[in-house]
């Protein structure tokens, strides 16, 4: 799996997609939301694979095992590094996503990686108790949803840096943590609440780092990434 920080883009448009993109002279790992696939549908997944980017689709399906594993076998044909669901799903949700990639992937191709959202990086441990009705830390939920996912058979969960080294304990190195909430030292939280700085998600135990205002509405997106790719790096 590609290393590089993931740029999340959050633009609403195919124009503003490659305005951006075009600033850049090498390819990149990017994550693609619902706004922009709703947006734009599938033609904007091709178009960026087209340009030699790896692909994050990031639309975390949660619906009913026969379903899930439907469009899971049609986004498989599209030709993404990474693809996602909801762990609240449950074991036979996440399965049968996994047989729909599998299933829908082009013979020679690899599969794309799947992974499952814990609890969102929005998603403080109070709001969860009261709104959710989860009567567990916010520690022990992301534990018990990633284990559930690892049973299912998936590549690794999306969390907060926060969970990230308590998972690798316990569902292995290998098990993917990616965890969006990055953000530059000193810099806007937005909407999110379990946040780190790129070093210390690397200190901390993330596999991949999803980052998006912090290099989308830089003056100088280049060396904004630059910046966020040195220290993910260590250097």
């Amino acid at each position: 799996m590609n290393r590089k920080p993931i740029i999340a883009l959050d633009f609403p448009s195919e124009i503003e997609v490659f305005n951006f993109l075009n600033k850049f002279s090498e390819p990149l790992f990017v994550k693609i939301g619902m706004e922009l696939y709703m947006q734009e549908g599938p033609d904007i997944v091709r178009k960026i694979k087209e340009q030699g980017h790896d692909i994050f689709l990031d639309l975390k399906l949660h619906d009913i095992p026969n379903t899930v594993k439907s469009a899971m076998k049609g986004l498989a044909r599209l030709g993404v590094d990474l693809v996602n669901v909801h762990a609240v799903g449950g074991i036979n949700m996440m399965a049968g996503a996994l047989e729909g990639l599998e299933a829908g992937t082009p013979a020679g191709n690899e599969r794309p990686a799947l992974i499952a959202v814990t609890q969102l990086t929005s998603t403080t441990e109070e709001q969860m108790q009261k709104e959710q009705k989860i009567n567990l830390s916010l520690m022990e939920s992301v534990l018990h949803y990633a284990t559930l996912t690892k049973q299912a058979g998936l590549d690794g969960v999306v969390c907060s840096v926060h969970e990230a080294g308590a998972i690798s304990e316990a569902c292995g190195e290998d098990f993917l943590r990616v965890t969006p909430g990055i953000r530059l030292a000193g810099g806007e939280v937005h909407d999110q609440k379990r946040i780190a700085t790129p070093d210390g998600a690397r200190k901390d135990g993330s596999s991949l780092i999803v980052v998006g205002r912090a290099i989308t509405n830089a003056q100088d997106p280049v060396s904004a990434y630059q910046i966020v790719s040195e220290l993910w790096e260590g250097k």
